[in-house]
């Protein structure tokens, strides 16, 4: 895997973050994303040290600017032999007759045509090489519902959907594709969920272990590192504590 180079979206908080630093130990070459320039320049800085580093700034959601920064990549960066389509959140927790319309908008903008518009930028380089590996961060929200995550758990279904779709459609073709479905990680994802409510965020992942971000990191390098002719489709992982999106074991 040294040597390789891997685009990862989300890349500057979370399971983006780690994922970055595990595979900058291991020797990949990185082209990184995200809306937060300042994340990305101290993220880059860091890394640098243990290998080459690319940054792209960009927002998901707007298609052609993802277009024009995938294009815009340097020559020794381009050949891009693993994605991550790691960019998602989750926007309010709300029964569905009080949802926000812009949260709606938010998560299925985010977590279905960004990662649409990423792949679709990043896939006939992939094809022409004749070599590439996709890997889609799904949820267990992709796999089951639970109360008032209605429109997040649908975004994450067709995440499901898609790497489903995406597989099949690829079939034929050398490039793998599988995703990553992780249970209850600790990240910035309850915070942006609770819109900066920091104690209600926290609230979240007391009372028991959750999965940490390095965890999940360490999934998908599993998955990367496997032999050409192995693909781990749908991978998924929870902390011990839980059992289901409904069912967490919690002390307090």
């Amino acid at each position: 895997m040294k040597n390789s180079i891997a685009l990862i979206t989300g890349a500057t908080s979370g399971i983006g973050a780690a994922t970055a630093r595990l595979m900058a130990k291991e020797g990949v070459k990185l082209v990184l994303c995200g809306r937060r320039t300042e994340r990305l320049e101290s993220i880059a800085q860091e890394l640098s040290a243990l290998t080459a580093v690319h940054t792209l700034q960009f927002d998901v959601r707007n298609q052609d600017v993802v277009n024009e920064s995938i294009a815009s990549i340097p020559e020794s960066f381009k050949t891009l032999d693993i994605l991550i389509n790691n960019a998602g959140n989750a926007h309010g927790l709300d029964l569905i007759q009080n949802g926000s319309s812009n949260d709606w908008d938010a998560m299925i903008d985010i977590n279905v045509k960004g990662l649409l518009y990423v792949t679709q930028a990043v896939l006939p380089g992939m094809l022409a090489r004749e070599k590439g590996h996709i890997i889609n961060i799904g949820s267990t929200a992709g796999k089951e519902v639970y109360p008032k995550g209605n429109v997040y758990c649908a975004s994450k279904h067709a995440v499901d959907a898609i790497n489903q779709g995406m597989r099949m459609d690829l079939n034929g073709t050398p490039i793998r594709v599988g995703a990553v479905n992780p249970g209850l990680v600790q990240t910035e994802f309850s915070e942006v969920r609770f819109k900066g409510d920091t104690e209600k965020a926290d609230k979240v992942y007391q009372g028991y272990t959750p999965l940490k971000p390095q965890d999940v990191a360490e999934a998908i390098w599993f998955a990367v590192t496997r032999p050409p002719h192995v693909n781990i489709a749908d991978l998924t992982l929870m902390c011990v504590d839980q059992a289901s999106s409904m069912i967490v074991n919690k002390s307090v």
